[in-house]
C-alpha cells in the first residue's frame, strides 16, 4: 500500500500551498480506511517541511520520484520518505529515509537501542539507522520487485531536530551507521548530497509502481526456519518493538545474580512472540546460558522437534524444549533463563492427572533466574488457563522478583494488518473497535456459503506449499479417534463430512502432507501459523438481532477446554457463563488468526452466516 506518490515539484507545490498534511490525511483516510492521531499529523507537517528544504536545489531533478508512507508487504510497518530516481549507471534507485523529531537522545548498553522522549515518555527505542535499515531489509525480503539486479536501495535517517551527535552516531552504534547514516539538524547539506549521489536523474516515480505492484515474495514460517535458526543464522529480522524485547531479554540474563528477573512481553497474534522467543533460546544458549524453550501447548513443540530430527539427536531436541508442567520439582534457579511462550495457556496444576505441583507460573519463576512470559490473554482458551498479566505479576512479587514489561505490536500475519485483527475482536465482540468492516483491509477473508466451498478453497490454497488447513470450533465429537471409518465433523444439510485430526498424528497434524481433508481443532493449530486458514463455526457461537452469544453446552463431550462447566452453572451461574462466553471467543478469534494470507469461514448457522458478511461490509 502506498498512500502518496508524486515528483518533487508537486511535492514542492503541496508543501508551499500548506496543503501536505491535509493530502497524506485525506489519502489515509482514503486508502488505510482510518484516519491518525493528531500529533502524526503535526508530524507530517514539522518532517516533510524540513524534507522540502532539503530537496530545493537543482542537483536533485525536479522529476524524481516522492512517496510518503510506503506500507512494507506483509507487515504493519511504513516507510516515511522515500525518494526514487536512476543512478548514474541508469540503474533504478531508492533512497528510504526514517524521519524522527527528537530533540534529546540518550546512551544505552543494549544493541541498535536508544532512549528517547517519544509516547508521553523517555523510552527505549531502536536507533534510527537500524530502524531504516531493518525497513530496507524487509522491503527486499517481501518484494521481488526490490531484488531486481537494475534496483538499488540507501538507507539512511533524518533527525532534523537533534543535535546529539556524541550519541547518535557513537561508536557503540557503528555497524548500525555503516548500514544506514544518521543526518542531525546541522547535516541537511549532507543529506541534500548523499541524495544526489545516488539520484543522478529522476524517474516519476516509476521504481514505487514497481514496487506497488511487484510480486510478493512467500512468507517466512518460523518452523521452516527452525533448523537454521538452530544452527545460528538470521532467518527473521528483529525490528522496533520485536528488537527492543530481544535486547532487554539478552540484557536482564546478566542481572540474575543482583536479582530474579521476570520479563512479561505482551502481544496478539502475528506480531513475532516466537519468532523472538526462539532466537532468545538460541542467542542465551550460545552465550553459555542454561536455557529452555517453555510452552503449555504441544503442538508446536511436536512441530519444532519434528524439523529438527535430522540434524539433532532426541536428547539434544529434548534439552531445548519442554512442557511447562516439567519444573514441580526444579531447585530454584536450576536455570539461567526459561523462556515461555504461549504463558496464556499455563495451568495451576500439572500433570495428567493434575495432581503434581502447585501453580506453573510460581514453579517457572522459582525454576529460573530469568523469566520470559510471552503473553496474549485473549487467546486463554480452556477453563484451566491461568496465564494473565496479574497473575505472573503476583509471583514474581513474591520472589521479589524485577519486573519488567513490554508490548509487541508489529504485525507480520494477516498480511500485516492490524486492522484485520481489530475487525476480528469488534466482530465476534470482544473488543469494541472502529474496524466495523473489512473496507479496504488488505487481506484475503471470504464467508463461504457452504462448507463445501470452504473445503474447495483450503484443498486449492494447499497445493502450493502444504500451508492451508480446515479448523473447527470443538462442537462435534470426536468419535473417529476409535472408529477410524466415523466421520466427525457431519454438516448433513450440505452433505458435508469430515474427520477430526488423526490421533495418530498428534501435534504433527499441521504439517502432515494428507491432512488436508481432515478438520483441527484448536489445540493442534496454537501457536502455529499457516498461509490459509479455513474457520468452521459451530452451534457454540451463534448471532441473534447482531448480539454475538456462546453456549459452552454446545461443545463435544469430549472437548476438556470447558470441563467443569456444567458444576460451575450450578454453583455460580454467572461466572460459568462469563468464563465460557471468554473461551468460546478467544477460540474462534485464535483460529481466525492463523493465516498469514487469508481467512475463509462459514458458519453452521444461517444467522450468523450472514451476520460474518454483513460485517465485512459485502452486499
Amino acid at each position: 500500500m502506498l498512500v502518496y506518490l508524486e515528483d518533487k515539484s508537486t511535492f514542492n507545490e503541496d508543501i508551499l500551498g500548506n496543503t501536505i498534511e491535509e493530502k497524506i490525511l485525506s489519502l489515509v483516510e482514503e486508502k488505510l480506511g482510518h484516519s491518525v492521531a493528531k500529533n502524526e499529523v503535526r508530524s507530517w507537517k514539522n518532517s516533510l517541511g524540513y524534507m522540502d528544504r532539503v530537496l530545493n536545489d537543482s542537483v536533485i531533478p525536479d522529476d524524481a520520484g516522492v512517496a510518503i508512507e510506503y506500507n512494507i508487504p506483509q507487515t504493519s510497518k511504513r516507510i516515511d520518505f522515500i525518494i526514487t530516481g536512476r543512478t548514474a549507471n541508469d540503474l533504478s534507485t531508492a533512497v528510504i529515509i526514517e524521519l524522527k523529531q527528537w530533540e534529546q537522545i540518550e546512551l544505552t548498553n543494549k544493541d541498535a537501542i536508544v532512549s528517547t522522549y517519544v509516547g508521553g515518555g523517555i523510552r527505549e527505542v531502536p536507533h534510527p539507522s537500524y530502524q531504516a535499515w531493518t525497513y530496507a531489509a524487509l522491503l527486499k525480503d517481501f518484494n521481488e520487485e526490490a531484488r531486481a539486479d537494475d534496483v538499488s536501495l540507501h538507507p539512511c535517517a533524518y533527525l532534523h531536530n537533534c543535535d546529539v551527535e556524541d550519541v547518535v552516531r557513537h561508536s557503540f552504534y557503528k555497524d548500525h551507521l555503516n548500514n544506514a547514516p544518521a543526518f542531525l539538524k546541522s547535516d541537511a547539506l549532507k543529506l541534500r548530497e548523499f541524495i544526489a549521489k545516488h539520484v543522478k536523474s529522476g524517474d516519476s516515480g516509476q521504481l514505487m509502481y514497481r514496487l506497488r505492484d511487484g510480486k510478493i515474495s512467500p512468507s517466512k514460517n518460523l518452523a521452516d526456519k527452525l533448523e537454521s535458526l538452530i544452527q545460528g543464522n538470521k532467518e527473521f529480522l528483529m525490528i522496533d518493538d520485536q528488537k527492543l524485547v530481544y535486547e532487554t531479554a539478552m540484557d536482564l540474563a546478566n542481572k540474575t545474580e543482583a536479582a530474579k528477573q521476570v520479563l512479561i512481553v505482551e502481544g496478539g497474534p502475528g506480531t513475532g512472540k516466537s519468532v523472538v522467543a526462539v532466537n532468545l533460546l538460541v542467542d542465551l544458549i550460545r552465550d553459555k546460558k542454561n536455557t529452555k524453550y517453555v510452552t503449555k501447548n504441544a503442538a508446536p513443540r511436536d512441530v519444532y522437534e519434528s524439523k529438527l530430527t535430522k540434524s539433532m539427536k532426541k536428547s539434544e531436541i529434548s534439552n531445548l524444549f519442554t512442557g511447562s508442567g516439567s519444573f514441580t520439582q526444579t531447585p530454584m534457579n536450576t536455570f539461567d533463563a526459561l523462556v515461555v511462550d504461549e504463558a496464556h495457556r499455563l495451568n495451576a496444576k500439572s500433570g495428567m492427572m493434575q495432581n503434581l505441583g502447585e501453580n506453573q507460573i510460581k514453579e517457572i519463576i522459582n525454576a529460573s533466574g530469568l523469566s520470559v512470559f510471552f503473553i496474549d490473554e485473549d487467546q486463554r482458551i480452556h477453563f484451566k488457563d491461568i496465564g494473565t498479566i496479574n497473575e505472573i505479576r503476583k509471583w514474581a512479587t513474591d520472589h521479589n522478583a524485577e519486573i519488567t514489561e513490554l508490548k509487541l505490536a508489529s504485525q507480520f500475519r494477516c498480511n500485516g494488518s492490524n486492522g484485520y485483527l481489530a475487525w476480528v475482536d469488534n466482530t465476534l465482540q470482544i473488543h469494541q473497535t472502529a474496524n466495523e468492516t473489512l473496507s479496504d483491509i488488505n487481506y484475503d477473508f471470504l464467508v463461504c456459503d457452504t462448507p463445501n466451498d470452504l473445503r474447495d478453497m483450503i484443498v486449492e490454497k494447499n497445493q502450493a506449499n502444504n500451508k492451508a488447513r480446515m479448523v473447527a470450533g470443538y462442537c462435534w465429537e470426536w468419535a473417529g479417534k476409535r472408529d477410524k471409518t466415523v466421520e466427525d465433523v457431519v454438516i448433513a444439510k450440505y452433505s458435508f463430512s469430515a474427520k477430526w485430526n488423526l490421533s495418530d498424528d498428534g501435534g504433527l497434524w499441521i504439517v502432515k502432507p494428507d491432512s488436508v481433508q481432515e478438520v483441527g481443532c484448536i489445540h493442534t493449530c496454537q501457536g502455529l501459523e499457516l498461509d490459509y486458514i479455513g474457520v468452521l463455526f459451530g452451534p457454540d457461537l451463534i448471532v441473534r438481532n447482531g448480539e454475538v452469544l456462546t453456549d459452552g453446552t454446545k461443545r463435544a463431550r469430549t472437548d476438556a477446554s470447558v470441563r467443569g462447566l456444567k458444576s460451575l452453572m450450578k454453583s455460580n451461574p454467572e461466572e460459568a457463563k462469563e468464563k465460557a462466553d471468554m473461551i468460546i471467543k478467544n477460540t474462534y478469534r485464535t483460529l481466525m488468526t492463523r493465516g498469514q494470507k487469508g481467512c475463509y469461514v462459514f458458519s453452521t448457522d444461517p444467522e450468523t452466516n450472514e451476520y460474518l458478511k454483513y460485517s465485512i461490509g459485502s452486499d
